[in-house]
């Protein structure tokens, strides 16, 4: 019986697709170009009919929808034509490369389009092109640059969740009484919907007049015990209600990298007489940094789209002191009816988020490499 491996069979198949009639591959070829021909044309169509340029064109956008099938099925019929067996490999990365098309590739074209409109749900004129003026807008916008200087301050306040969860993690990982109970109970949070936890804690925990919190700390000397009165005293309450959210969720990542670690290592520590400080930052912090560096990076994903605590406990305010970016694109929406606006907000929130999101990866990469 022989054997026969991908890395032997590539030049196999190779061969094979220089053998197909040169015929095959030309109207393999024809059918692509064709069928991408007809879809752009018909794209073109409908966003020249959408805009008002041209009266052709179709009710809805649901033919285009149909025209991408189509597309795609001429595409896979296509490669299978032209490559042959390779073509045949391909079809099964096709689909989920057309998915994302079209609910990633295709979404955030249309916004681009959409920042580019002046678009007044209040107005009956219509949307109608608008240039750069929704962006030229935004530089001028004092409250959207409020707005990012306190996303710096929400995410930089995931270090501070990072700590606090990491301590939980450990004391949680340790031989205590009673483990198991306080593993559950100090997930609860994070079976919560953020929306719930505002007015449980934000509307009614730390309401001004009657608030159990407000209370006591009235009891304690606190004359004007108002949590979302004064900027940072708001700024800090609503960290501290998304962090008793979230905080679980980091802390049962952190507790999952701590019990795959080696028990051997941490051994070896106690045995060369290392102390408690001494095994966890020379030898359970430098292991846990992969961990850790995921468990960061996603938290701050999410820390960036902050909005719903808020939205319902303040609504940006005082003065814009809590206010995200999210909730203020939300508002943008909601108060003024400005669909082009507030869309060139969001695109240009997301250009942001890319870009550090690239550059948070790679520093994070080094660090570790070089701390590791």
């Amino acid at each position: 019986m022989q054997n026969s491996s991908p890395v032997a069979d590539e030049p196999h198949h190779k061969l094979a697709s220089r053998r197909l009639p040169v015929s095959r591959k030309n109207a393999g070829r024809a059918l692509i170009v064709l069928a991408s021909l007809a879809f752009l044309l018909l794209l073109l169509i409908q966003i020249l009919h959408t805009t008002g340029s041209i009266t052709a064109g179709f009710a809805d956008w649901r033919p285009i929808l149909y025209a991408y099938l189509v597309w795609a099925i001429a595409l896979g019929v296509g490669q299978v034509v032209v490559r042959g067996e390779r073509g045949l490999r391909a079809l099964f990365l096709l689909p989920a490369v057309l998915f994302t098309v079209a609910v990633v590739i295709f979404p955030t074209l249309f916004g681009i389009y959409i920042a580019s409109l002046d678009w007044n749900l209040s107005s009956f004129e219509g949307p109608h092109f608008n240039g750069l003026n929704n962006l030229i807008g935004l530089f001028h916008d004092n409250y959207y640059w409020n707005a990012l200087g306190n996303m710096v301050f929400y995410a930089v306040a995931v270090l501070g969740e990072y700590a606090i969860a990491f301590g939980l993690a450990l004391l949680l990982n340790a031989e205590i009484r009673g483990r198991k109970f306080f593993r559950v109970v100090f997930l609860l949070p994070l079976m919560l919907s953020p929306v719930a936890v505002s007015w449980m804690i934000g509307k009614s925990l730390m309401e001004y007049r009657f608030g159990p919190a407000a209370t006591l700390a009235r009891d304690l000397g606190w004359e004007n015990p108002a949590f979302f009165a004064f900027p940072w005293i708001a700024r800090f309450s609503i960290e501290a209600m998304d962090a008793w959210v979230s905080i679980p969720f980091i802390m049962i990542m952190l507790l999952a990298g701590l019990q795959a670690m080696p028990k051997e290592v941490m051994e070896a520590a106690k045995v060369d007489g290392a102390g408690a400080w001494q095994s966890f930052w020379h030898v359970t912090f430098p292991l846990m940094l992969p961990v850790s560096v995921t468990v960061l990076i996603i938290r701050i994903i999410f820390k960036l789209k902050l909005a719903d605590i808020v939205i319902n406990v303040t609504a940006g305010g005082p003065g814009g002191a809590t206010d995200t970016v999210s909730s203020f694109i939300y508002r943008v929406y909601r108060d003024r009816s400005n669909v082009g606006y507030g869309t060139g907000l969001a695109m240009f929130y997301l250009l942001m988020i890319i870009v550090f999101l690239t550059v948070l990866l790679r520093l994070s990469s080094r660090w570790t490499q070089r701390v590791s």
